[in-house]
């Protein structure tokens, strides 16, 4: 008879999810599910609040990565007040955006994904995570923890807190930079830099190259991607245009505010995340290569820009290209693409530190309240961010709609621990070291599922499942 295998909690990633496997009689995978079983559900108790306070609720959603929704907040509310940030405001706000890229790249590569590499996946699970990376690499890890503290120093400086900010305001930047403290952070991302360099010839060196097989056979599925560039086509993390990119390497580009007619969202029971499709290029299917199918992302980042302009980093782009070619489909490559964007973020606050505009005292604009529709969006770690909102005459929310990096992958996430499974798993033979490698599929996409689970729509899906002393299944009930 057939088996039910659920993992449960997944490990290493931000937020609450269970794998479900189903095996056949013959012991082989049938079907695999990644059930989200949490909700947030800020689209609906934000209706009715003023528009202003979006840059201030938001970053409640996730202390993990609370600046890409401050920052998304504030573009929105620009939108919906109908102004620009002064060039010092808007400046402010993408050089934090790069230091908290920094911070969340170094978190995941290292502490959330790094034991899978560094310890093995086949590790005993005692070991296999933070702390056994620590007695594993203790000088590496000593570094690493230094500047993650420094960038989190580094968003206190700049904006009075780190975790849950309030810096980025509707109409620009409340507080500008003094010429001393744009010297400090100065020297601080020099040393920034100096770690993602390391860190991405480490891994081509030390890492990568170990795992090149399992990088070309787990997880591995056929999509299009979505991320944001500036009009020459170059990769940018803070503010430009969509590029929606189907496998072939075709794309479309549109505006973010035109979001609506490019992204479906399509909703399934088992799930509280949304499953947002290229609506464009094919309705919504929960199959390989489907045509509506696309990834956000670091690796869905990579593949959509034609260029990076710093230095460092479109040199490593350029070798990427030259092995996996564009677009690169095989999932674990997140991991590669995540250092990439590490080097560029590191280049990119150095960039703007050295801009004579970034100590400006004119930082914001004034704001009157209206009604209008504002859409911000901006990349965060996990991927492509959009904040929809809609206020009337006095300024307050009457809609509200997010689309979160995480959640444009919820359908690969999905299909390519299905893949992993069917991979793995035959004859019902499998032990811990399987199933972690399972997880992987999932941790390479290095989701936030607290970010991405908001929604609603009227009803709240809900099974319970009923068990005796001895852990068997008694009943099960759902709505």
């Amino acid at each position: 008879m057939g088996k039910t295998i659920v993992i449960q909690p997944v490990t290493r990633i931000e937020g609450h999810a269970k794998i479900t496997i189903q095996l056949d009689d013959a012991g082989d995978v049938s079907l695999a599910r990644v059930n989200v079983i949490e909700l947030r559900g800020f689209e609906r108790f934000c209706m009715g609040r003023p528009v202003e306070d979006m840059p201030r609720i938001t970053p409640r959603i996730c202390g993990v990565c609370p600046w890409s929704h401050h920052l998304a907040a504030a573009k929105a509310c620009d939108a919906v007040f109908g102004v620009e940030p002064p060039p010092a405001g808007a400046k402010l706000r993408e050089l934090c955006n790069s230091i908290a890229f920094m911070e969340e790249h170094i978190l995941h590569f290292y502490f959330l994904a790094g034991a899978d590499f560094l310890l093995g996946p086949d590790a005993d699970y005692s070991v296999r995570n933070v702390i056994g990376v620590l007695q594993a690499a203790p000088e590496v890890a000593r570094r690493v923890v230094r500047v993650r503290h420094m960038c989190a120093k580094m968003l206190e400086i700049i904006a009075g807190k780190a975790i849950h900010p309030q810096a980025a305001v509707p109409g620009g930047f409340s507080k500008p930079l003094a010429k001393d403290e744009r010297d400090h952070l100065r020297t601080m991302a020099d040393e920034a830099l100096e770690l993602a360099k390391f860190s991405i010839a480490f891994a081509k060196e030390s890492v990568f190259p170990k795992y090149l097989d399992v990088v070309k056979s787990l997880g591995v599925i056929t999509s299009g991607f979505i991320g944001t560039v500036k009009e020459n086509g170059a990769l940018n993390l803070y503010d430009g245009k969509l590029r929606m990119m189907a496998s072939d390497g075709s794309f479309d580009e549109f505006p973010y505010d035109r979001y609506t007619e490019y992204i479906g969202e399509h909703i399934e029971p088992w799930s509280y995340l949304k499953f947002p499709y290229a609506k464009k290029r094919g309705g919504f299917s929960l199959e390989d290569n489907a045509p509506g199918l696309y990834r956000a992302n670091t690796l869905a980042r990579i593949n959509v820009c034609d260029f990076i302009d710093t230095p460092l980093a479109q040199a490593e782009l350029e070798e990427f290209r030259r092995k996996f070619g564009r677009p690169a489909q095989l999932t674990l490559l997140y991991h590669w693409a995540r250092l990439i964007e590490l080097l560029y973020n590191a280049e990119n606050a150095i960039r703007l530190l050295d801009d004579a505009d970034i100590t400006c005292p004119e930082t914001r604009v004034k704001v009157t309240p209206r009604a209008a529709r504002g859409v911000g969006c901006t990349e965060a770690p996990r991927g492509t961010l959009i904040h929809d909102y809609e206020t009337d005459a006095d300024g307050m929310i009457t809609n509200m709609n997010l689309i979160v990096g995480t959640t444009h992958n919820n359908a690969p996430i999905n299909l390519s621990v299905t893949q992993a499974a069917k991979s793995l798993i035959h004859g019902g033979q499998y032990d811990q070291g399987v199933l972690n490698t399972v997880e992987m599929a999932i941790r390479a996409y290095d989701p936030c599922l607290s970010c991405a689970t908001h929604r609603l729509d009227g009803k709240l899906s809900v099974k319970l499942d009923i068990f005796d002393a001895k852990g068997s299944l008694l009943d099960t009930f759902a709505n």
